[in-house]
């Protein structure tokens, strides 16, 4: 590699900083404390709602109204205990251990413990796995 040569870094240091508060906000101040200097009148006004949440306070309360009036009771469906007792079954009758039938349907142990506890939010593809490993019909008339 003739006629290149030594390559060199920059260790300059780079500042960076926030930009300087606007000006528009400089002259107003600036003009506030020339009044007070001169000592005329100043009158200053406090906005109703700064700093405050009252705004969104307002909206809430009818929010929470209706959240009180709300009487219908909204649940995750739950695994039906049939289900849960026929998994148990057909995995003792196959001596499998909850873990080696996760392991055998691609689930973590996790899963199949939610199942037989009737914790579990029932999904298809799951009770498929379970019925095709297991060798039995786990829904339905059998």
């Amino acid at each position: 590699m003739a006629g290149v040569g030594p390559i060199s870094q920059d260790w300059a240091p780079v500042v960076v900083r926030k930009k300087a508060p606007n000006a528009a906000a400089k002259k107003d101040e600036k003009a506030v404390n020339a009044a007070r200097r001169s000592g005329a009148e100043i009158e200053t006004l406090k906005k109703s709602t700064a700093g405050t949440n009252k705004a969104a306070s307002s909206s809430t309360s009818l929010n929470t109204r209706k959240l009180d009036e709300e009487t219908e009771n909204l649940a995750h469906e739950r695994v039906p205990t049939e289900l849960k007792k026929n998994i148990m079954q057909a995995r003792m009758d196959k001596k499998y251990t909850q873990a080696q039938l996760a392991q055998l349907i691609n689930e973590k142990p996790q899963v199949i413990q939610e199942y037989e506890s009737g914790k579990a939010i029932p999904n298809q593809q799951i009770i498929v796995k379970l019925e095709r490993v297991l060798g039995v019909k786990l829904r339905g008339k059998k």
